[in-house]
């Protein structure tokens, strides 16, 4: 925990209560203190200077004002220094008969930027500092010092905001828990410090349902009719009431629950407590009524972005105007994957299904990396969608088949790129990275090495063979179909499971009728765009279409159309023919070029013959559109 505390000491009941607290925490944590005092010489000097000039006039004499500058000079430095001595004699001492290693720094300057400079220059791994200083009075709330220097520095920071010894000798811990990781952290130290200190731990969640109440007030006085139409005002509300805001409770009694098992995972016994409000206003008024010792903080919370360096609102509130000790902490955990998704994350039946058929030499890894992406896009049901999403980012390339086929579409990816680094997935987080020996600890979660888990070529192979294999399968009892390792590709963005097995079906069906040995792309490609529709395939069609340079399935069926048409189509009437809209517009415009060339009696349609007929192809369509909007208009 911590190992290193860092004191600033000016003298003051909060400073001097911060030594006090410093040596507790020390001899309970074995760490050692340095304490240091920053003093103001320049800043005397320069005032000495400005004040020359109401001296009495025996004092103007230019030799006597010389030295007199120099008797000031070295009062002012000597003095300063002596009480800077003065004010760390008595930490060291308290540190001497606490057993604790100190170190002693004093220096010149601006108070908040040496003890800035100096903490980021040091291995601090904790400050303890007094929230108001030697300036303090009456309504001061807190101290230049220390607002600035905790808006500079991110070290955890311990605030001493109560100078009462007798106050301190009772009260529990308490950590503000709000679902981020920052949270976590506050929680974490909190447990430890429990523990070490004897004191018992709490932690409190606040949602607000309330806001949205607020904001629906204020929008329905400015709508107009159409927009209060569009915006559908009482669905909304209602909408809120019954679902969103039972949500919210619901996700953060989740956060305490999970703080209860992290806690008891640790010896301690949590209490938690759940608020509805405004989160600094609720916290404030638990802290005055139970007179918590201390209160923990993330620096930031769950709403701030990823690199937020300043204060979150709610810290900096309680921070100026909680009754006792704060913590702030700027450090991140992250709950192991099992114990939040078991508070917080639902399985629908056909995801669960999807998973029983998971091959037992991946089940652990492939629902760890599902979990965590679902918790990472604050999903909290997963479902065969999820699945999905969650398979085509944490596999290997060409891994984004759905579960059922996760096992084969290792085997494939594999076998067909012996070169390809395996994937290794902390069992913790389900973080992900090729190699079997990729870091020395988990950047996200800090699990060790020893934590991943490797899909390794033997797994793949084991797998292959329990699967039956990767070129053919008995698609029928007796019915052997054998497709190439790109056709079996190009099945696979298909982003439907009902329209993958409608175009597998069609697909071999077609090819067994034909007698067809193998299924190849030339074959598969055009069935599978026409069966499932352009729109239901991934982003890894254009890259088939354009490896393997077939043609499209709606000019598929042109060719086949006109090749067994009764008239010879030159290969430029055929291209323009392509150039008609799909569908029935198409079908409705060969017919019309082919009366026309019954009408000439001529049995080769070339490119003139084409466009005569399209000309009358677009005349038909626009008398159908024009009677239909007559039609409307009499209606």
């Amino acid at each position: 925990m911590y190992r290193h505390i860092y004191v600033p000491v000016d003298n003051s009941d909060y400073s001097n209560r911060a030594i006090d607290l410093a040596v507790e925490l020390g001899r309970a944590l074995g760490a050692r203190l340095t304490g240091m005092h920053v003093y103001a010489a320049r800043l005397h000097d320069y005032r000495f200077k400005q004040m020359e000039y109401t001296l009495p006039d025996e004092y103007k004499d230019e030799t006597e004002l010389e030295r007199q500058r120099k008797i000031h000079d070295s009062l002012i430095t000597m003095g300063l220094q002596l009480i800077s001595d003065s004010y760390l004699d008595v930490m060291e001492r308290k540190c001497a008969e606490a057993g604790l290693a100190f170190e002693r720094k004093m220096q010149d300057g601006k108070h908040y930027k040496v003890l800035i400079e100096d903490a980021l220059a040091a291995d601090y791994d904790l400050v303890v500092m007094g929230a108001l200083g030697m300036g303090a009075v009456k309504d001061s709330q807190l101290g230049s010092v220390t607002d600035r220097f905790v808006r500079r520095v991110a070290t955890d920071t311990l605030i001493i905001r109560n100078a009462d010894p007798l106050r301190d000798q009772q009260g529990a811990i308490v950590a503000c828990v709000d679902g981020s990781p920052q949270s976590f952290h506050g929680l974490k130290l909190g447990i430890a410090l429990g523990k070490a200190l004897g004191r018992p731990l709490q932690a409190v969640a606040v949602y607000d349902p309330y806001l949205h109440y607020a904001m629906f007030n204020g929008i329905v006085g400015v709508l107009n009719d159409k927009a209060s139409k569009i915006f559908r005002f009482k669905e909304q509300e209602q909408l809120h009431e019954e679902i969103i805001d039972t949500g919210l409770a619901k996700i953060y009694q989740s956060h305490l629950e999970i703080a209860r098992k992290l806690a008891a995972e640790d010896g301690v016994e949590l209490s938690i407590t759940l608020l509805d409000g405004k989160c600094f206003e609720k916290i404030l008024t638990f802290a005055r009524k139970e007179q918590p010792w201390l209160l923990i903080l993330g620096r930031v919370g769950v709403h701030s972005d990823e690199h937020e360096v300043d204060l979150g609102s709610n810290t900096e509130n309680l921070m100026r105007l909680a009754p006792g000790n704060v913590l702030l902490t700027g450090g991140r955990f992250y709950p192991p994957l099992d114990v939040k998704a078991e508070e917080i994350i639902a399985w629908t039946e056909e995801a669960e299904a999807r998973m029983e058929r998971v091959p037992a030499q991946v089940k652990n890894i492939a629902r760890t990396a599902l979990l965590r992406y679902a918790i990472e896009q604050g999903h909290t049901v997963i479902t065969s969608k999820v699945i999905d999403e969650a398979m085509a980012i944490f596999m290997p390339t060409r891994m984004a088949e759905k579960m059922q086929i996760l096992a084969e579409d290792l085997a494939v990816a594999t076998l067909r790129a012996q070169s390809q680094a395996v994937t290794a997935i902390c069992s913790v987080c389900g973080y992900t990275v090729k190699g079997p020996n990729p870091v020395v600890k988990c950047p996200v979660c800090g699990a060790e090495a020893g934590r991943f888990q490797t899909i390794s070529r033997e797994v793949v192979e084991a797998i292959a063979a329990e699967e039956g294999g990767v070129a053919e399968e008995e698609s029928m009892p007796g019915v052997v179909t054998r497709w190439s390792a790109d056709a079996r590709d190009a099945l696979r963005e298909v982003t439907d499971a009902y329209l993958r097995r409608r175009a597998k079906a069609r697909v071999e069906k077609y090819a067994r009728s034909r007698k067809i040995a193998v299924i190849t792309c030339e074959l598969a490609l055009p069935l599978i765009e026409e069966t499932v529709g352009r729109d239901k395939l991934g982003a890894g069609w254009d890259t088939l279409l354009a490896r393997t340079k077939f043609t499209p399935a709606e000019e598929t069926r042109t060719r086949e159309a006109t090749a067994a048409s009764e008239f010879a189509w030159t290969e430029d009437a055929v291209a323009r023919l392509n150039r008609v809209p799909a569908g029935f517009m198409r079908d409705m415009t060969r017919e019309e070029v082919e009366k026309v060339s019954r009408e000439k009696g001529v049995t080769t349609i070339d490119l003139a013959v084409c466009e005569e007929g399209i000309g009358h192809a677009r005349d038909t369509m626009n008398e159908v559109i024009a009677g239909y909007v007559r039609n409307g208009k009499k209606s």
